[in-house]
């Protein structure tokens, strides 16, 4: 009786997470507050010109035609950061990885370009550059203005 109760108890240690993590994934994404998971609905979402997803203006929206989201994001962010300042540009870059998580593996990348970008924008000032830095994206935007 010891050893059937005892295997039970292991079977339900080894079960029960996986269980539960199961469960409880699949509840997060059937959510309506999440983002929609469709690999085609999200690249609508990023390419559309009536502003929805990362916020552009129609007039990005009719340079990024045709581009991966990730390259119109692009466009984007150096457009805002070119039209109003770097710290603007970086809430684009952070409200667009909370909306769009596939763009997520470009944060790094798009954050660097952001503070090269940056620097340009101040004329070699590396330090006024800097000063608009914020921990997105592991501090990419500061690495960026560096090289």
């Amino acid at each position: 009786m010891k050893q059937l109760v005892r295997r039970i108890g292991q079977t339900v240690a080894l079960t029960l997470p996986v269980v539960l993590v199961t469960t409880g994934t699949l509840a997060v994404t059937r959510v309506p507050w999440a983002p929609p998971t469709g690999l085609d609905q999200q690249v609508v979402a990023a390419s559309s010109g009536d502003g929805a997803g990362i916020g552009r203006s129609s007039s990005v929206a009719t340079k990024t035609d045709g581009l991966a989201p990730q390259d119109a994001l692009r466009v984007a962010l150096l457009d805002e950061l070119r039209a109003k300042n770097p710290s603007a540009a970086l809430d684009l870059l952070e409200r667009s990885m909370r909306e769009q998580p596939s763009l997520t593996p470009y944060c790094t990348a798009l954050a660097g370009e952001l503070g090269k970008a940056a620097v340009r924008k101040y004329q070699g000032d590396v330090q006024r550059a800097r000063s608009f830095a914020r921990p997105v994206c592991d501090g990419s935007f500061v690495a960026g203005t560096s090289n």
